[in-house]
């Protein structure tokens, strides 16, 4: 029950908690931005290209920056079948798929991913084999890979990749969320599990001032950087024409 009618104790907990872990991440990671910011930036001035992925809820903050007003036109999602959202039947299979060996390198191989080009990996937790795998094996091909998880899981949890190692093991830069293991910032009597999960607001705030760290990054290099405007403006589809035409070998969600 809230204090007062209209008024919820609960809600503004976690909006206590979810400000708490965003001022966390402002200060504890802001070297990490800027270097991820620098090298999606060197990407883009090196006429590389960029890719997000994450499985599950963690794919919400990679398609968060993915084609949207607002964000960099060159950012990709790379997607893997059956993982990227709950619209997969049974929604259980999607966590399954995380787990399975070999996904990732067969997903790598048929992308257009190459030497060169950043790749953000976001998990959470880190520990299942396919961003594991993932990260190993773009680092193998010769990608910079950027990993977004909760490093606190590579202590309370086990690795389930047969390396015994994380995600943030394998990784060229590596942005904390800072999130505590199970992903539920609240408690109350009377509810016997936790919940409200902070993961998504955390994550996709760090995606997106890594994103303005490489805007800022490429303003400093003299080149304007390639994002989009909203398509509900005026001028907007004009806009957005012109960069994915000037940027359209790097684009590959329209293809």
């Amino acid at each position: 029950m809230g204090d007062s009618a209209g008024e919820s104790k609960l809600a503004g907990q976690f909006f206590d908690a979810a400000i708490g872990l965003l001022q966390q991440v402002r200060d504890g990671d802001s070297a990490e931005i800027a270097r991820a910011g620098a090298a999606i930036a060197e990407a883009v001035a090196d006429g590389n290209r960029l890719f997000a992925f994450g499985a599950g809820h963690s794919s919400l903050a990679a398609q968060d920056v993915v084609y949207r007003a607002g964000g960099l036109a060159l950012m990709n999602l790379l997607v893997v079948p059956g993982v990227v959202g709950v619209d997969v039947m049974p929604a259980t299979l999607g966590s399954a798929l995380e787990r399975v060996d070999g996904l990732a390198g067969a997903v790598l191989d048929s992308s257009p991913a190459k030497a060169g080009d950043v790749l953000i990996i976001i998990s959470l937790s880190g520990r299942n084999a396919l961003p594991v795998e993932m990260a190993m094996n773009a680092r193998a091909l010769g990608l910079t890979v950027i990993g977004v998880t909760s490093v606190a899981y590579a202590t309370e949890t086990k690795s389930r990749h047969v390396s015994g190692t994380y995600l943030k093991d394998h990784c060229d830069i590596v942005l904390d969320s800072r999130i505590a293991v199970g992903d539920a910032e609240l408690t109350h009597e009377g509810i016997e599990a936790p919940f409200a999960p902070a993961s998504t607001v955390v994550t996709s705030a760090l995606m997106q001032a890594t994103l303005a760290a490489a805007a800022e990054d490429l303003v400093r290099r003299g080149i304007e950087p390639p994002l989009l405007r909203s398509g509900n403006v005026d001028g907007g589809h004009e806009w957005n024409g012109r960069v994915m035409t000037e940027y359209g070998d790097r684009i590959f969600y329209r293809h």
